[in-house]
């Protein structure tokens, strides 16, 4: 702690705030105008003034990408988002925010805005899905079973527009999930709208470090004054809602199913996240062969789909299962799978 004795000045003639060296000062004058500032962690607020029609429902908020993408629209949202989260009392000093979405266009680039000014809002622990990515039911297992407990997440912000296309002529989404890893409740949307009518600036840390989300890993950023720091842990975005499966289902009785001769299935993930968590439970964990996953790798534009599972949008999966899109038999070459199924781009509904 600092102790003053006499008169005591303090002068910085920079351009950041500095902090002062715990010391007892007697009757001196300090200048920290050369002292080193926080680097990485330098708190700017950035001027701004409220974006129209910003107003989020249990889905969150979805718009052109575009509409995103242009000035300060996605700042608003995020920095209003916290302001929300700090008035109904969430201790975002001492949890962790988990980072993810659907892997649609825009999505690594919205992830960095949010650690710029999730940094400076407070926040010192992040939960991000490797490549970016966290199905809406994965980031919410992430936020209830993820431990050690005193790292517990304190909600999640998911960047998906469910199934509307997209691309960066199309649909763009972004949504806060509270200690619950459920949508945030009217009382949370209301305050979140309120604040994104009256807001005029946005607290970033512009200096941040860009993160690697291509690895998983931990990378910890420190105040060039020692004054504080970040951890930000990129983690494998599949193995906790897997492990929470395997909690909710009898899989010994679903790979016997798998293995008999006589069943066979078909599951589209039409692009979307879905994919690297059929791989992991269909294939990895149940045994199926991969012939079974369609359309399994996620892709920013759901390949120019539409990843909405139904009869007139997964076309390739009803053909298979020799169905045409009014649900009425066609012939197929090959004898269709006992099973088909879809999910949509966040999967959260098939």
């Amino acid at each position: 702690r600092n102790v003053f004795v006499g008169t005591v000045t303090v002068v910085n003639s920079g351009d950041e705030p500095k902090t002062l060296p715990p010391a007892t000062y007697t009757n001196t004058t300090i200048d920290l105008t050369a002292a080193p500032g926080a680097g990485a962690l330098r708190v700017a607020a950035v001027k701004t003034s409220p974006s129209a029609g910003q107003k989020p429902g249990t889905s969150g908020l979805r718009k052109k990408t575009k509409v995103f993408m242009d000035g300060l629209y996605l700042h608003n949202f995020v920095q209003a988002v916290f302001t929300a989260v700090k008035q109904c009392g969430s201790d975002i000093e001492n949890e962790t925010l988990v980072i993810g979405g659907d892997g649609r266009y825009y999505n690594p680039e919205a992830t960095q805005v949010i650690l710029k000014i999730a940094a400076a809002n407070g926040v010192k622990r992040f939960w991000i899905g490797q490549h970016g990515l966290f199905s809406t039911p994965a980031a919410s297992a992430v936020v209830r079973e993820r431990g050690p407990s005193y790292m517990k997440a304190f909600g999640a912000f998911i960047l998906s527009a469910s199934h509307n296309p997209g691309g960066p002529d199309e649909d763009f989404g972004i949504k806060y999930n509270c200690e619950n890893g459920g949508p945030s409740p009217e009382k949370m949307t209301d305050l979140i709208y309120e604040g994104t009518t009256k807001i005029d600036k946005v607290m970033m840390c512009p200096d941040f470090p860009t993160i690697d989300l291509g690895e998983c890993g931990t990378t910890r950023v420190d105040a060039r004054d020692g004054s504080g720091a970040c951890v930000v842990e990129v983690i494998d975005a599949v193995y906790d809602h897997v492990s929470l499966l395997k909690k909710c289902f009898d899989f010994d009785a679903i790979k016997a199913l798998l293995a008999r001769p006589e069943f066979s299935f078909v599951y589209d993930s039409m692009h979307g996240v879905q994919g690297p968590y059929a791989q992991a439970v269909f294939v990895d964990e149940l045994g199926a062969p991969s012939s079974s996953l369609m359309n399994a790798t996620p892709k920013d534009d759901f390949n120019g789909g539409h990843a909405d599972p139904n009869l007139t949008y997964a076309k390739e999966l009803v053909a298979r299962m020799g169905l045409d899109k009014t649900g009425e038999p066609i012939a197929t070459a090959a004898e269709p799978p006992a099973l088909g199924a879809a999910a949509d781009r966040d999967a959260d509904r098939n």
